[in-house]
């Protein structure tokens, strides 16, 4: 009886392994195109008029004719070059002041108080103050998409760095770490994982932010076409030009998601 219990113990699966989110590009790729699928074979049975709402194929077709005579190079041109430059400014400076607020007890108080103070204030209300302040010309828009961006990144550098566990800290002061070797040892490396979905979110506000400084004032830019083409109803062009921003929002994501990938592989 005893030997029977034995080998049935020794026969139980184990089953501890953990929670692990795989993921699966094709399963992504075939949802895309099962949307997609069915968005034009709606169109074509009439579910919709094609009057307000293009199909893929006149999208695909705006596209293309936007690519051959470079009228979308200059536009996406200018789109990323706004977009980067304001992202990574608001992304390093939410991630500093997260920082200096997380970790230094005089900062809390007075830095909370800022950021909660300003944090609720619609971005995009600001952007003709901004275009009286920096011009019409690229300041405003790089301010515009960073101090739109700052807030978030900073309220999340400060509950991340409030998450990291206090034990590992106090770990790392009782064997005599220094200050800047607990931020950069232990600190930062327990935050990162919540500093980068972060970054997944100030990407998108970004976007939101970028196109409509450019609707207000620029000359070129997704936004600026987007606006055109919708002044003008042209159906196809203003969706070839949505397309173009989701496609952005999706390489920023999977930029990102790549990022995670390299840096979190001790998870």
């Amino acid at each position: 009886m005893r030997r029977g219990n034995w080998r049935m113990a020794e026969t139980v699966p184990f089953r501890a392994r953990g929670f692990v989110a795989r993921e699966r590009g094709w399963a992504a790729a075939v949802t895309l195109l099962a949307v997609l699928a069915v968005w034009q074979i709606g169109a074509e049975l009439r579910w919709f008029s094609v009057a307000f709402l293009s199909t893929p194929a006149a999208i695909a077709r705006a596209l293309w004719h936007l690519a051959i005579s470079g009228e979308l190079g200059r536009d996406l041109g200018a789109s990323l070059g706004r977009l980067l430059g304001g992202w990574l400014g608001g992304t390093l400076a939410g991630l500093v002041a997260g920082l200096a607020i997380g970790l230094f007890s005089t900062l809390r108080s007075p830095g909370m108080a800022v950021v909660s103070a300003l944090f609720p204030i619609p971005k995009i209300a600001l952007v003709p103050l901004f275009i009286i302040w920096f011009g019409i010309g690229e300041g405003s828009k790089l301010v515009t998409v960073g101090f739109g961006v700052f807030f978030p990144m900073a309220i999340s550098t400060i509950a991340a760095v409030d998450a990291v566990p206090r034990n590992l800290i106090r770990m790392g002061q009782s064997f005599g770490l220094s200050q800047a070797a607990v931020v950069w040892r232990i600190v930062l490396p327990g935050a990162l994982p919540a500093l980068l979905a972060a970054m997944r979110i100030t990407a998108a506000t970004a976007i939101i932010l970028l196109v409509a400084a450019e609707m207000i004032g620029a000359e070129n830019g997704i936004g600026a076409f987007v606006l055109r083409a919708g002044n003008l109803y042209d159906i196809d062009a203003l969706m070839a030009g949505i397309a173009v921003l989701s496609l952005i929002g999706l390489v920023a994501a999977r930029l990102i998601g790549l990022a995670e990938r390299a840096l979190l592989k001790w998870r």
